[in-house]
């Protein structure tokens, strides 16, 4: 039986164009991000702190382990919300003698509690208090023993003496701790943060005593210069106080000429920004807010509440007039506000009352913050070919989403876009036998709302024939391309950190 010409020709299109419809076949998998897992990415979620003088057993003495949920039956466990455990305790608890330091001796208390922390996958975070007004001495004795003047707490004359800050003895002998303090510390993968401007009251920078009220500006200039010299990894943090580093005995006042300078001084020098007064209106005013608006989505902004539920430091004094007596779920209520109009990436759970507080009676807000806080991003879809010739040149396409109101801050220079996105090919046994990473991808700039598209190029050449899967992950380059953050994609659908996007034969 003869075929014409035509029939011939019609029937080789027909085979040509399904061999090329193989070849060419893409297909796009789309994911549902999730709301609800508590993602332990850095810089990202809720602050638990720990008393400066509890011991790893405050799990279960403090009921951190049995914290009861909605003032009802259901009980869970405080370290499953938080990202890291933040320590705010003396200089004199970390080198009670010059040159005894404690992070040499494991079995210390402090580095026992620390342990319990990181066990738990939490990392940890440090306010070193030097002045000790209002609290015990802060400041080794050994410091004023070497010829350090300083003053005494107005409240115990005689007793908890602090250091000037602008005393030579004292800034020799801190300068020598911070450096030795960092050189064991400045570990991302078990430190978060530190505050790295804390003198003054509470470690706050404020209210502060010199000798000579003149040398305020030296002062701020030798604790950051010491600061950027010290920590290169873990990120550092500065109080966006309007009083940073002001002799005002009260804490407050006006704003001076010089606050705002000092800061973006800092600022521009690496720090990023935390406040101590979130949920205070009588704190936490314009001027606050518009340094908020001014840095948001260039500096990550860690907030910390004001009020407290004791009866010491009434909230429902607060001139907002929004908190009532007795009515704790109001100022949580507040302080939740002020993080969502600050963007803030990280949130506290202090101790005691005030995270019980947040548990029992305002435990939708948690929820909520690990929700929409911070940074949770996902990819919403890709597109990928299956099928390929070996040492083909092929396309992945992506789209990258940011659930949250804050943002991942790969632009602060202790990170340096240490984080990027990144495609992989699978094996079997679900190891990538190649990964490229998108080095177009700044998820700094991936924000709500804005979702980012990319379109990365795979060389197959060197991929032996087989079966693959696409996956697609948020790696450390400084960490061979290993994935590092944790996308808000539901847990079981990850393998070994990669999110599997569609299959692909490899001829």
């Amino acid at each position: 039986m003869k075929l014409n010409r035509q029939i011939i020709i019609a029937i080789i299109s027909m085979l040509a164009a399904g061999i090329a419809g193989a070849e060419a076949r893409t297909r796009t998998v789309t994911f549902e991000p999730d709301t609800v897992r508590v993602l332990r990415n850095p810089l990202q979620g809720w602050v638990m702190y720990m008393g400066r003088t509890w011991d790893e057993n405050f799990w279960t003495e403090k009921g951190y382990d049995s914290m009861k949920v909605d003032a009802g039956g259901t009980t869970v466990r405080v370290s499953d919300y938080a990202s890291c455990a933040y320590m705010r305790t003396s200089w004199a608890s970390f080198e009670p003698e010059e040159g005894k330091y404690i992070w040499n001796d494991p079995d210390s208390r402090l580095m026992k509690l620390i342990k319990s922390v990181n066990d738990r996958g939490l990392r940890v975070a440090f306010r070193i208090v030097i002045d000790g007004r209002d609290q015990g001495q802060n400041t080794p004795q050994y410091v004023f023993d070497a010829g350090a003047e300083g003053y005494y707490d107005p409240r115990n004359p005689g007793k908890n003496r602090s250091p000037y800050p602008d005393d030579p003895v004292f800034q020799e002998k801190y300068a020598k701790f911070f450096r030795a303090f960092a050189e064991y510390f400045d570990d991302p993968s078990k430190v978060e943060f530190i505050d790295a401007y804390s003198l003054g009251k509470w470690g706050e920078s404020h209210s502060m005593i010199y000798k000579d009220n003149n040398n305020k500006g030296p002062v701020f200039e030798w604790v950051i210069d010491l600061a950027t010299s010290s920590f290169k990894k873990v990120p550092m943090l500065i109080h966006y106080h309007r009083m940073l580093g002001d002799p005002a005995d009260d804490g407050w006042g006006s704003v001076p000429e010089d606050a705002e300078k000092m800061i973006e001084k800092a600022i521009d020098l690496g720090f990023s920004l935390r406040h101590d007064a979130f949920g205070m209106h009588g704190y936490y005013q314009d001027w606050e807010k518009a340094m908020a608006r001014k840095w948001n989505f260039r500096r990550p902004i860690i907030m910390e509440g004001g009020w407290i539920t004791g009866a010491h430091h009434r909230y429902w004094r607060d001139p907002s007039g929004l908190y009532r007596e007795g009515h704790a779920e109001d100022v949580r209520k507040g302080e939740y506000d002020a993080s969502a109009e600050a963007r803030v990436n990280m949130m506290d759970f202090r101790i005691n009352d005030e995270t019980r507080s947040w548990f029992e009676d305002a435990f939708p807000l948690v929820k909520s913050f690990v929700a929409h806080g911070g940074y949770r991003l996902y990819p919403a879809r890709v597109t990928a070919t299956d099928r390929a010739r070996r040492g083909e040149l092929v396309k992945v396409e992506s789209e990258w989403r940011n659930m949250g109101w804050g943002y991942c801050p790969t632009n602060i220079p202790q990170w340096n876009q240490r984080y990027k996105m990144a495609v992989a090919l699978i094996d079997k046994d679900g190891n990538p036998v190649k990964v490229t990473v998108e080095e177009s991808s700044d998820l700094s700039k991936w924000l709500k709302e804005a979702p980012a598209l990319y379109t990365t190029e795979i060389d197959l050449n060197g991929i032996k024939p087989g079966k693959y899967t696409w996956g697609v992950a948020l790696v450390d380059v400084t960490n061979g391309n290993r994935p590092a953050l944790e996308m808000a994609v539901a847990a079981d659908r990850h393998v070994n950190g990669w999110l599997p996007a569609g299959g692909i034969s490899i001829k």
